[in-house]
């Protein structure tokens, strides 16, 4: 899909189809204003069958006086209610209606009302991000695959004042939006295609195509040398081997310390000896969502061309039962050193976390940010709107939760108190791998904090907005990659005020 920015008036622009709003009170939005006065009137002899509410559309063919094919009329909703939720339904409601129809462009004008937003950069990027995200659909394992769409372009009118900063705007967005289709691609995927060596595939080939990006995967006996024995305890019941792919994008200067994006990469979850129930384990295909969003953010990186240096490291293993599988009371030292007792093998993804963060260190990174779908007790603290984040450092979680703000990709802080830590004593080794059901999310980071004392770091638990469960909606949400990229480019920003000063 190619989005643009369009100038010019209104009423003779050439498409297939021409976007405007209307409020409740049928009073028109400029663009939509221009229409009427150029066509007599005509869309005022229908605004009666229209009530403003956000998202709801008329198409009207053949508007007399005006160049665009088609007019859809869609709701703009009340002044008071124009929020990010009212622009994305607005934007689903657009794209449903031109899906529908047989046209090859649109152009959107609707004035900058679909929201309150006064940042036409922000605007203009989540429009992008989310008409791109309606035109997802998976099919890599139909033997039916989806139909073409005859859509080839979006555009926004914009003024000749704003057309360079909505080109600026439209262009991140569709490289963030090429990232989340990603992520959803590789978490949509079943787990006998998309294994540890899939993932590392994947890596390979994003480098191809980009000569800032470098990748090395370390296999099972490079890990054993390093002593990443809690890493590979995980995948030692599975005939598929375990992975580190290891990212490195170089765009800043050489003596720049990256930023590091750590990504739980568990291609499918069985738990292990301690087994989960049957019902739903199929969608422990998305236990690699983290990685997923981490390898999206990356693909994003490469088309944003940030000045920047960013590792991605991806701890890629299953979770498989086998007699030589890991079981519960087993004790295994980590690449740090310390001995951790497993009392649950379905507490996997932060034995495989630690060792990635300790191998974090080598990079003498500017931030850490680990991305996992770790713990369903997040699901049942957050619900599916909103990350868990956890941090020791509380300006990079200020950071993280801006990013989340601004790019609607919405994370909440919760406590890392040392009063948990207590939690995760073992008799039997340094620490345990559970520290039972009070608080599991906040243990959960409890355990990977205690491999984060040489860096800055941050812990975003995915759980609860990794996937849908329900109906035709099932499937990979490709979230965190936003809040990611907005992240990344905000230490962009940051960098350069740095060096003007």
């Amino acid at each position: 899909m190619e989005f643009e920015i369009v100038t010019g008036s209104v009423e003779s622009l050439e498409t297939d189809c021409l976007i405007v709003g209307v409020a409740p009170d049928g009073e028109l939005a400029p663009s939509a204003d221009l229409i009427d006065k150029a066509s007599a009137g005509y869309l005022k002899d229908v605004v009666g069958d229209h009530q403003g509410k956000a998202g709801q559309a008329l198409l009207l063919h053949k508007v007399p006086g005006i160049s665009a094919a088609r007019v859809l009329l869609v709701g703009i909703g009340k002044a008071d209610e124009r929020s990010d939720r009212n622009q994305l339904k607005i934007i689903k409601s657009i794209m449903s209606n031109l899906k529908s129809i047989r046209c090859e462009s649109a152009v959107i004008a609707l004035d900058g009302l679909e929201s309150a937003d006064k940042d036409l950069y922000r605007q203009l990027r989540h429009n992008t991000e989310w008409a791109s995200a309606e035109l997802y659909e998976y099919d890599a394992t139909k033997s039916k695959k989806a139909e073409p769409l005859s859509l080839e372009s979006i555009g926004f009118l914009l003024s000749k004042d704003d057309a360079e900063l909505g080109e600026f705007s439209i262009s991140d967005g569709s490289a963030i939006a090429n990232g989340v289709d990603t992520a959803r691609e590789l978490g949509n995927l079943p787990g006998n295609v998309c294994t540890p060596s899939y993932l590392a595939e994947q890596a390979l080939a994003l480098a191809e195509d980009c000569e800032e990006l470098t990748i090395t995967i370390l296999e099972e006996d490079e890990m054993e040398q390093l002593g990443m024995h809690s890493l590979l305890s995980v995948g030692k019941g599975s005939s598929e081997p375990s992975k580190l792919i290891v990212m490195e994008y170089k765009g800043g200067e050489p003596d720049q310390p990256p930023h590091v994006l750590v990504g739980k990469g568990i291609t499918f979850d069985t738990g292990g000896i301690s087994l989960k129930p049957g019902g739903k384990m199929d969608e422990m295909k998305f236990d690699m969502c983290g990685a997923a969003s981490v390898i999206g953010t990356m693909e994003a990186l490469t088309q944003l061309d940030l000045e920047m240096n960013v590792v991605a490291i991806v701890a890629a293993a299953e979770n498989m039962p086998a007699g030589n599988a890991s079981k519960p009371g087993d004790i295994v030292t980590t690449m740090s050193g310390q001995t951790v007792e497993i009392l649950n093998t379905d507490a996997e993804g932060r034995l495989v976390l630690c060792d990635a963060l300790t191998y974090a260190e080598r990079f003498e990174p500017a931030t850490v940010v680990d991305v996992a779908t770790l713990t369903g007790a997040c699901i049942v603290a957050l619900g599916h709107q909103a990350t868990g984040l956890l941090s020791n450092d509380d300006l990079l979680a200020d950071d993280l939760l801006a990013a989340g703000e601004f790019s609607g990709d919405k994370a909440w802080r919760l406590p890392l108190w040392d009063e948990y830590q207590e939690q995760l004593d073992s008799n039997f080794a340094d620490i345990a791998n559970i520290g039972g059901p009070a608080g599991g999310t906040i243990t959960a980071a409890c355990f990977l904090s205690r491999f984060t004392k040489k860096f800055r770091w941050a812990h975003l638990d995915i759980a609860g907005v990794a996937w849908n469960s329900a109906g035709k909606a099932k499937g990979a949400t490709g979230r965190c990659v936003p809040l990611l990229c907005q992240h990344l480019l905000a230490q962009v920003d940051d960098l350069a005020d740095d060096e003007q000063i």
